[in-house]
């Protein structure tokens, strides 16, 4: 076995450089933004400040840059989708960085019927309806973001004038069937969940925040999740395409904001 590794459970290089996010200690901010989508982690490191990017590395799907935004420090990390893809980060940024401070960025479904394409939605908490986490704690395990984070979104989109909810998030550990999608070809095992969520009075539906609070609340660091609203579930309907980065973007606007108020 090449001498790469320190041990069979410590996969990381000699440097402590990181087996799949590929970082080592230094190149990230205590202040870390989360997206799924590579290009969404490239676009907002445009926003940085000029010549300011100390740190961009792509390893495997992870894609991260540090920087500054405004003079705040800050570095944002693809993740890629699911929440296994998050643990994976969640793991492996904590053995390079003390008590980071994460905002998760996301698109998702909406599941109340007054709810449209376009709202931002404010996790409060969420329903683990993966299962990564369940190798870490109980089922019964909550979900929970910091209500310092919470906060900070709310008072951002209140601010920037951005049409928002708060509530609990449910997250999938799939697209298709574990989001209960009938028209794929493949029928889903629970073809009634949209309902039972929204009866919950669950506000919407996505594939990584779970994972992302019940990691950081082991840790105990500040963490929250805000997502753009791309598909109206109860209606059917779906963000027309020219308006996905726009949408993408008042979500993204909006946690930066938050990481202002929180310094």
């Amino acid at each position: 076995m090449s001498n790469e590794f320190k041990s069979a459970d410590r996969v990381e290089d000699t440097t402590g450089r990181q087996y799949h996010i590929g970082l080592a200690p230094g190149e990230l901010a205590t202040n870390i933004l989360t997206v799924g989508d590579a290009a969404r982690a490239e676009r907002l490191a445009k926003r940085f400040d000029e010549g300011s990017i100390r740190t961009e590395k792509r390893n495997r799907e992870y894609v991260t840059f540090t920087g500054t935004y405004q003079g705040m420090e800050i570095s944002v990390m693809a993740t890629g989708m699911g929440a296994d893809n998050t643990e994976i980060a969640m793991v492996e940024l904590s053995q390079i960085v003390e008590n980071p401070i994460l905002i998760r960025v996301g698109t998702c479904g909406g599941l109340q019927d007054y709810m449209r394409l376009e709202d931002l939605v404010i996790s409060t908490g969420a329903v683990r309806l993966e299962n990564t986490t369940t190798y870490f704690v109980h089922e019964g395990y909550p979900a929970v973001a910091h209500f310092e984070v919470v906060a900070a979104l709310r008072d951002a989109a209140v601010e920037l004038g951005k049409r928002h909810h708060l509530g609990i998030t449910a997250t999938a550990p799939g697209f298709y069937g574990a989001q209960c999608r009938q028209d794929s070809g493949f029928t889903p095992r629970f073809p009634n969940l949209i309902d039972e969520l929204a009866a919950m009075n669950v506000k919407n539906l996505e594939m990584e925040t779970s994972a992302l609070l019940t990691m950081a609340a082991l840790k105990d660091y500040r963490v929250g999740a805000i997502c753009t609203v791309f598909a109206e579930r109860p209606h059917g309907n779906f963000v027309a395409k020219d308006r996905k980065v726009p949408a993408e973007d008042a979500a993204l606007d909006t946690a930066l904001l938050a990481f202002k108020k929180l310094q």
